[in-house]
């Protein structure tokens, strides 16, 4: 029988990627953030969106790209997330240069942030405000912004930009961690299957294989 592999597999789809969604949605954030918090002549602030952007893009051409290379595609990964890293430096500078405070892993409002599973960047806004008014707790309304819970009445009120600039921090790690399992699951496939011209080779071989012989007379 003819091999079924496809000489071009099925590829894109990005928009379907949690990475991709989660990495527009700081994009999306970071434009805000910037507009609201950062000086519109600072070099900084363009730096900062186009490094979120840069993150989106190289996720949405990786997805392209992997139906005729894998290197590309695997490239392309590492280039978003290497953007992401760079964004998550210049929230963390811009924290500690106001004296603002990072929070620490364990802080319930991350935990908060990360439970509420925020799609879009009017939602985020929303959960910023309800941390600054103190409405905000893990355990309150499955995560979704209940009263002040026993974790966070000890908590100190704090300022717009403090928790804005922690709540991209927050969403920037979780995109990091899928990029990371998306990059692995990625090295694992270019290691086992190889790229398109072993797919090529592959398929080439096979339907040489399969066609009929003519018998001898």
């Amino acid at each position: 029988m003819v091999s079924r592999e496809p000489l071009i597999p099925k590829h894109g789809g990005y928009r379907k990627l949690k990475s991709f969604q989660l990495a527009q949605l700081v994009y999306d954030l970071t434009v805000r953030f910037c507009e609201r918090y950062v000086d519109r002549f600072s070099r900084t602030r363009d730096q900062m969106v186009q490094a979120a952007r840069s993150g989106v893009q190289n996720i949405a051409e990786g997805s392209q790209a992997s139906g005729t290379s894998r290197r590309t595609e695997l490239k392309l990964t590492n280039v978003a997330r290497a953007s992401l890293e760079e964004l998550r430096l210049d929230y963390e500078d811009f924290l500690r240069q106001r004296r603002l405070t990072a929070w620490v892993r364990e802080d319930p409002r991350r935990v908060s942030l990360i439970a509420r599973r925020c799609e879009t960047v009017d939602q985020v806004a929303g959960w910023v405000k309800a941390v600054h008014d103190g409405q905000c707790g893990p355990s309150g309304r499955n995560g979704q912004g209940g009263p002040s819970t026993s974790s966070t009445k000890s908590i100190p009120s704090t300022t717009y930009p403090e928790i804005a600039a922690n709540a991209a921090l927050v969403l920037i790690a979780v995109a990091c961690s899928l990029l990371d399992r998306q990059i692995a699951a990625q090295s694992k496939a270019f290691e086992k299957e190889g790229g398109f011209t072993e797919r090529m080779y592959r398929v080439r071989s096979s339907r040489r294989k399969s066609r009929p012989t003519g018998g001898r007379h």
